[in-house]
């Protein structure tokens, strides 16, 4: 049978991984796939790194919203990373990145709930497609990396490096506020575009980040798209900068400050007329407030996030977010987390007057509703094996029906979710 060309870097993947399925991790590897015979070692020592994971997150609907059922959905990433600097022997000479992602499944939030904060941060683009074929290297001097090729802004980008909102499931908090992609060309992981990635680090402790990315909307989440790196439809380029200070001495944390422009055109909401351009601004932070004097690794952190977009043209105008997560809450558990955040979502004033006046001119009430979809989310890591992640998580949604202009009872889901790396 042969191999189409759309699906060649799939079939080098499976068969470089081919080995993984003879070989069973024991209890302690770090990998499911373990180290293939010593192979996946001695690979990595020559420059070629493959990585993979699996994340598969199951909800379940057990009052309010729109119907009691579940709903599961799960990714499955495959890349391969080529440090250039060993396979050639030559001095910074780089590293080429390829990712390819595979999603399937069926939508919590969408199915069973009705809101605009995505129960499964997994769920969307139910397809394979390549995700990441970037080129890295230092430049002139090594406090400056830059970065290009073909991949998703968030993966450098509009969240925090620790990595600790995904101790969350729900898509609100786990990667980066939604009013960024939801109001302007910003793409997430896997969304990927063509663009351009700089890095200059002042010090250890100060970074600055700058990035230009094509805009292409007609690509968001069309699978005839998925193998294409260039742009069907350029509209314009997005354009974020990012300062970020991480604090290294005592407590750890992450503090960053954002701005990002898409010079496309964009319809104004309620209107005929455009905008030119439109952008926005993020505030992320961090913080371990607490840390037991027995256990160093038993840490308190606090986060925040706060993001308001274009109120010309983004349907969702502000997202707020804060939280907790204590990290090893016994001292038997090093690798586990409990975490428990409360987020807020704001519609646009202007679409809530849009959905109102439909509703008038329809001769249909419009019902009372809130400002806000609010979100309350509780979630225990439970790292089964190195590999092996289990996290129960309870979600209560309220006010599920704020962005659709719906009157829908405030919800309670149930969910876990598994993430495995491979």
């Amino acid at each position: 049978m042969p191999v189409y060309p759309r699906y060649l870097p799939l079939a080098l993947l499976g068969a470089c991984l081919a080995p993984a399925l003879a070989c069973a991790a024991s209890f302690d590897d770090s990998t499911l796939t373990g180290d293939w015979g010593g192979l996946r070692h001695q690979l990595d020592a020559d420059g070629i790194r493959f990585t993979g994971d699996y994340s598969g997150e199951t909800v379940y609907n057990a009052d309010g919203g729109l119907k009691r059922s579940a709903r599961y959905s799960q990714n499955l990433k495959l890349g391969v990373r080529f440090d250039l600097e060993k396979l050639l022997q030559s001095e910074n000479a780089g590293v080429v990145q390829l990712t390819i992602n595979d999603r399937r499944g069926n939508d919590g939030s969408g199915d069973l709930v009705g809101n605009r904060l995505p129960l499964q941060e997994n769920y969307g683009g139910l397809y394979t497609r390549l995700t990441e074929l970037s080129y890295e290297r230092t430049l002139f001097t090594p406090a400056l990396d830059v970065k290009l090729g073909y991949m998703s802004m968030g993966n450098d980008l509009g969240g925090l490096d620790s990595g600790i909102l995904c101790n969350f499931m729900n898509a609100g908090f786990c990667g980066h506020p939604l009013n960024m992609s939801g109001g302007s060309g910003w793409t997430n992981y896997p969304n990927a575009r063509l663009g351009v990635r700089l890095k200059y680090s002042f010090d250890p402790a100060w970074q600055l980040r700058v990035a230009a990315f094509a805009v292409d909307p007609e690509s968001n989440g069309n699978s005839s798209r998925a193998w294409h790196v260039t742009p069907k439809h350029k509209t314009g380029t997005v354009v974020p900068v990012e300062l970020i200070y991480k604090k290294l001495d005592g407590l750890p944390g992450e503090y960053k400050v954002g701005w990002y422009y898409d010079s496309s055109d964009a319809k104004r909401i309620g209107s005929d007329e455009e905008v030119a351009g439109r952008g926005g601004h993020y505030l992320l932070l961090d913080q371990a407030v607490w840390q037991a004097s027995d256990l160093p690794g038993q840490q308190l952190h606090v986060f925040g996030q706060a993001s308001a977009a274009s109120s010309a043209a983004s349907p969702f105008s502000k997202w707020y977010g804060v939280g907790v997560v204590l990290k090893q809450p016994f001292a038997s558990r090093p690798a586990d987390t409990v975490a428990l955040g409360f987020g807020r979502a704001v519609p646009n004033p202007r679409s809530r007057e849009v959905q109102e006046n439909a509703a008038l001119a329809n001769g249909e009430e419009f019902p009372s509703l809130g400002n806000a979809e609010r979100l309350v989310e509780l979630s225990y890591g439970y790292q089964a094996t190195p590999w092996l992640v289990l996290r129960p998580d309870v979600q209560y949604i309220m006010e599920p029906g704020a962005f659709s202009g719906t009157d829908i009872d405030n919800a309670l889901v149930v969910g876990l979710q598994v993430k495995a790396t491979l």
